[in-house]
């Protein structure tokens, strides 16, 4: 048998065991659980099923996707472990501080706490409309495209790039539909075991490669203090960084999904903080140093260093093998993107303004497929990027401090009109698109944090001044 083929067959295996773990863990779990939950609750919160430990996995899988081994190694530096140091912060604040709040509200989706806190409808639809904006236009392309460049780059093989990004489309999709949360959670915590695993062996192998010696790469592309050219100067770790981290694990669906299904606040609690545990010890060293070895060994190569440096110093028979984790990494993401995203779509917009009695699983169907043809479409816009995960952050500064401002007004004042926070949302998106495409005085991380200030203090004199409201200080978030 032929090492190319022992390595498919190896790489089919393992996708088919973590798909066949999955099913049987599913069926247990739902079985263990005793209580008939709702269609809409198994498919959104997987029955309020979740252990901590699965909260935890598909956290950290999830989010660990190509558009972040790919991305991040393909910078070559150490700057971009900061992406992953600094999120430990928000897991935490997620954790101790916003996550008893949607469980205190009984909260389906993030942006239900908004129809809450502001007692409006409207506001949830416009900020449900635009994390699915997000999620169309830029988490599932970039997954979709990073995921098929470092599958051709690993293997070097001639297959199209789209022919392999349809492919993850399919299967991704397929978990989504079929097995709603729980599913998409469970396959999550599987993957992310055998992908964390060989990540480490990659990290080891990699640095065992050039025997452990660092000579000859710029210092630039190992030091931790970025100045105002790097993609993270040391700055931005004072302003805009830590909203990023805020919004990114406090609001984004995708995420505070899994931590809303469990079954009591303190067992999500317990999963975000361990999912944090991982972040601070394991994924800083897994994103930075392969593509910092890359550099010494191949030279500038941008995203597609991951591929050349696991090509290189991986065993052939552990190739298939690590396929097929980066496979379930590329997986879990998309249909963790895709879950949410249906979420949305049906709590925030298609049952309060289409219909109110839709058949949910259908309609999961519908949507679904519809969203995963949006994503696909746009894969070779992001094939032309000079950096996959610079251009994501980039890119979503248009959304994310305009909706982050939001939350922050929502959950810290009373009495804003939610007409305000709309009018608010919307000018921070112009005013960060000016930024972007106008004028840039700063480094764009700076941007994010001056318009998320500008949007929360136009919240507040719009609706004092225009809506003749008095906003008062009445935090909703406490420690817990």
């Amino acid at each position: 048998m032929s090492a190319d083929v022992f390595q498919v067959i190896l790489f089919l295996a393992i996708t088919a065991l973590i798909g066949g773990l999955t099913y049987r863990r599913v069926r247990r779990d739902i079985a263990a659980q005793g209580v008939a939950s709702s269609a809409r609750e198994e498919v959104f919160l997987a029955g309020k099923g979740l252990s901590w430990v699965v909260v935890a996995g598909s956290i950290t899988l999830t989010n660990l996707s190509t558009d972040q081994l790919v991305g991040m190694n393909g910078n070559q530096m150490a700057l971009l472990a900061w992406w992953e140091l600094s999120a430990v912060v928000g897991l935490v604040i997620l954790a101790k501080v916003i996550l008893p709040v949607y469980y205190r509200y009984n909260c389906t989706t993030t942006t239900e706490l908004l129809e809450k806190r502001y007692n409006d409808q409207r506001i949830r639809g416009l900020i449900g409309l635009l994390f699915l904006l997000g999620n169309l236009f830029i988490f599932i392309p970039a997954m979709l495209y990073s995921g098929s460049l470092f599958i051709q780059t690993m293997f070097n093989v001639d297959i199209p790039l789209m022919l392999i990004a349809v492919a993850f489309a399919v299967v991704g999709s397929a978990y989504a539909v079929l097995g709603g949360l729980r599913a998409v959670a469970v396959s999550d915590a599987y993957s992310g075991v055998l992908l964390l695993t060989l990540g480490v062996v990659v990290v080891i192998l990699s640095l065992a490669t050039i025997n452990f010696d660092l000579s000859g790469i710029p210092a630039e592309r190992l030091t931790m203090i970025g100045d105002s050219s790097t993609p993270v100067p040391w700055h931005t770790l004072l302003t805009g960084m830590v909203f990023i981290q805020i919004f990114y694990w406090g609001t984004n669906q995708t995420i505070t999904q899994r931590a809303m299904a469990s079954p009591t606040v303190e067992e999500g609690q317990k999963g975000v903080l361990a999912a944090a545990a991982i972040r601070l010890m394991i994924i800083p060293p897994l994103v930075v140093i392969p593509g910092i070895v890359s550099y010494k060994l191949f030279g500038d190569v941008g995203d597609a260093a991951f591929g050349l440096i696991v090509r290189e110093v991986l065993p052939l028979w552990l190739s298939g093998a690590f396929a097929a984790a980066i496979a379930a990494a590329v997986l879990t993401s998309v249909n963790s993107v895709l879950n949410s995203s249906t979420t949305l779509w049906v709590c925030d917009i298609h049952e309060p303004f289409i219909n109110p009695n839709a058949d949910l699983r259908r309609l999961n169907l519908v949507i679904t497929v519809s969203f995963v043809l949006i994503g696909l479409a746009m894969v070779p816009i992001y094939a032309t990027a000079d950096s996959i995960i610079n251009l994501v952050q980039e890119l979503y500064g248009l959304l994310s401090m305009p909706i982050l401002s939001a939350f922050i007004v929502g959950l810290l004042f009373r009495d804003v009109a939610a007409g305000a926070a709309i009018t608010a949302v919307v000018l921070g998106v112009f005013l960060y698109a000016f930024f972007s495409f106008v004028w840039a005085p700063l480094h764009y991380i700076h941007m994010m944090f001056f318009t998320v200030i500008f949007c929360v203090l136009s919240a507040l004199a719009i609706s004092r001044f225009i809506f003749k409201t008095s906003p008062k200080f009445e935090p909703a978030i406490q420690l817990g």
